[in-house]
């Protein structure tokens, strides 16, 4: 599978479909201008990553993800204490309750 960044999957495609489409812009480009449109194609990609890298600094995006990745971290055990203060409240609450005679 094809991805542009970490754990970000953008398209998916597998081998035989990228094999398939290599065949196809063989047959409509030619042996001569598919190297060249490979090469642009390169360079392309490469300027585009930089571009959103340039941009990811300039909006802070890095620490962003930063503060999201903390925060999560702090909400796991906040999900689990629900539960746990459900059951330490029961067995509080059966401890102070009176003994019935």
């Amino acid at each position: 599978m094809i991805s542009l960044s970490r754990g970000s999957k953008v398209f998916n495609i597998g081998f035989p479909e990228l094999v398939t489409i290599l065949v196809v812009a063989l047959l409509v480009l030619g042996p001569e201008r598919l190297p060249e449109v490979g090469r642009a194609l390169a360079r392309l990609t490469l300027e585009f990553r930089r571009a959103t890298e340039e941009l990811k600094r300039e909006l802070g995006v890095d620490a962003l993800e930063e503060a999201r990745e903390e925060l999560q971290t702090l909400r796991d055990p906040l999900r689990e204490s629900p539960e746990e203060t459900e059951k330490e409240r029961d067995v509080s609450s059966q401890e102070s309750a009176p003994a019935s005679p």
